[in-house]
């Protein structure tokens, strides 16, 4: 990576940024610039169309780690309004690789809750660079519950490579936090709109992430374990890392195929590190478009969708028997 630049980005980047020296050149030198730099724009454009509408599975798991990537609190900030921050599991302490709290969408009040990685070392080291404690999950859950009783749609962002696997966290019950999740959510009684919006990974990705509606990011992943960890394991070797990324069809396109996921929410081109604010922009209008179909649905009617739609993942279809004395060939 190249001043915050992927290995696959690095000649579009190099082409930017000698379009703003000549747009600097140009205004600190009264030199007319504008043909060349108009040629260099086409030539960028083409270039940013031909790497991004080609991506790899591994080049995607790549962008959804990308360091300026937008996080959590940065979608909060720019979606919901008057958002008050909720702390604490009430039982153990406060994780702050979960955040939640509530907020006003379009007016109407919804429960927010969030995975939070850092920006910089120090608060990577305070949010445990995005793996959740226990507590965490049961922060996220205290503040679910609560949204029920007072009847308030929840919105989940999901961003973290895994629950924290340290010691500490399995002593406090990591499994059963993560367990106790996903079984209250299936059958929470107000909407629930979960959005991938970087790593989405295994059960500490699916703690918030039972949703009647799951969308994703176009270049955000979503798997039961990275790609370095799975060809580690399968082929002990995790340099084969871009090898098992293809072969876990976790990019958005992979999982809408396999009907894991509702929807892929659009990207600015070249990634939402790009623009913060079209990002969100794109994000708040699936939001808003889900809740305003799920607040339609009956309650019973609701958790029937909900319990449907996770009970055909991996449905398997089973060939017809083979009539006595056919080989079967299949």
């Amino acid at each position: 990576m190249t001043n915050g630049s992927l290995d696959f980005e690095k000649p579009l980047y190099e082409l930017e940024k000698r379009i703003a020296e000549l747009r600097q050149f140009t205004s600190e030198k009264d030199i007319d610039f504008s043909a060349e730099i108009r040629s260099l724009e086409e030539k960028a454009e083409s270039l940013r169309q031909q790497i991004y509408s080609n991506l790899t599975s591994w080049q995607r798991v790549l962008l959804a780690r990308h360091p300026r990537r937008p996080l959590s609190l940065d979608y909060i900030d720019r979606i919901f309004d008057d958002f008050i921050e909720l702390h604490g599991d009430r039982n153990y302490r406060d994780d702050k690789a979960i955040v939640g709290g509530i907020g006003l969408l379009d007016g109407r009040p919804v429960t927010v809750i969030g995975e939070q990685k850092g920006k910089d070392t120090k608060e990577n080291i305070a949010r445990s660079f995005g793996w959740p404690y226990p507590e965490g999950y049961r922060k996220a859950l205290r503040l679910m519950k609560q949204a029920e009783k007072f009847r308030r749609p929840v919105v989940t962002f999901i961003d973290t490579a895994g629950a924290f696997p340290g010691l500490e966290a399995e002593e406090r019950g990591q499994a059963e936090a993560i367990a106790r999740n996903l079984f209250e959510m299936a059958q929470l009684e107000v909407p629930i709109v979960c959005v991938v919006i970087g790593e989405g990974g295994s059960g500490g990705a699916l703690a918030i992430g039972v949703g009647d509606r799951v969308y994703m990011l176009e270049n955000s992943v979503y798997s039961v374990i990275s790609p370095e960890g799975c060809a580690a394991i399968l082929w002990h070797d995790a340099e084969l890392k871009a090898q098992a990324a293809d072969a876990l069809k976790l990019t958005a396109a992979d999982l809408l195929k396999l009907g894991v996921i509702h929807g892929i929410i659009p990207e600015p081109i070249g990634g939402a590190h790009r623009d913060y604010d079209e990002a969100a922009r794109r994000v708040k209008e699936v939001v808003v478009r889900s809740l305003a179909e799920l607040s339609t649905l009956p309650v019973d009617e609701l958790k029937a969708q909900r319990y449907a739609h996770y009970r055909k993942l991996g449905h398997v279809v089973r060939p017809p028997k083979s009539t006595p004395g056919e080989m079967d060939t299949r």
